[in-house]
């Protein structure tokens, strides 16, 4: 690879995530401020979804951060930062609403978000170790160390690659819910899909950057 192949490689390594997480942060900052029709919290929204899907015994916690938001499969449990557990925001609706998509999806047994789950121990090992097992290859000229970098590297891409359809699916999820539960009038969709596609940038960019990284190994 050449210093300006290396260059214009590093340079997209370092702008893209940083595109994509301003574009959610903007987002996001900007349709938080505006609130939702039904009056509803973070948390009430996702209480609704759930329970009008039969998700009883899935719990909705408070979490502190910003955009700290997740689904954890193994405590079933969405957990909402702070402002949007406690917000009325049209950004709060949409993530709460993708949360609990994750949790309709572990109900439902998606097969995709089964595979990234298998997948989470091999693609762990592979974001941590690769680039020390390229390397340590490359400096001891050992074609076997090379190639293990070369293999768990792209574990890690596949975990990437994967995760894709589970946000889009949960994104998409979340849009029929709160429509169908009433938690947004039609005027409101426009607002929450923008929130939804740009959190779902951060995905798309994460993907990118660990396909490039796997290119430059070659």
């Amino acid at each position: 690879m050449g210093l300006t192949t290396f260059i214009i490689y590093f340079a997209l390594l370092l702008i893209i995530p940083l595109w994509a997480q301003s574009r959610v942060k903007s987002a996001y900052r900007k349709y938080s401020q505006v609130p939702s029709s039904s009056g509803l919290t973070g948390a009430q929204v996702a209480r609704k979804i759930l329970d009008d899907n039969g998700l009883y015994n899935v719990r909705v916690e408070e979490v502190k951060g910003t955009l700290t938001d997740h689904y954890d499969p193994r405590s079933k449990a969405v957990r909402l930062s702070t402002d949007n557990f406690h917000g009325h925001s049209v950004a709060g609706a949409a993530v709460a609403a993708h949360e609990v998509g994750h949790a309709i999806q572990d109900q439902e047994e998606y097969a995709f978000l089964r595979f990234r789950h298998a997948l989470v121990p091999v693609a762990s090992f592979g974001s941590n170790a690769s680039f020390f097992l390229i390397l340590a290859g490359i400096l001891l000229s050992s074609q076997g160390m090379l190639l293990f970098g070369i293999i768990a590297m792209a574990a890690a891409v596949l975990f990437q690659l994967v995760t894709l359809p589970v946000e889009f699916n949960a994104s998409n999820r979340a849009m029929e819910q709160i429509v169908s539960a009433g938690v947004i009038r039609n005027d409101e969709e426009r607002e929450t899909k923008k929130v939804l596609n740009a959190a779902a940038l951060t995905y798309v960019a994460a993907a990118v950057v660990a396909l490039l990284e796997l290119v430059a190994s070659h």
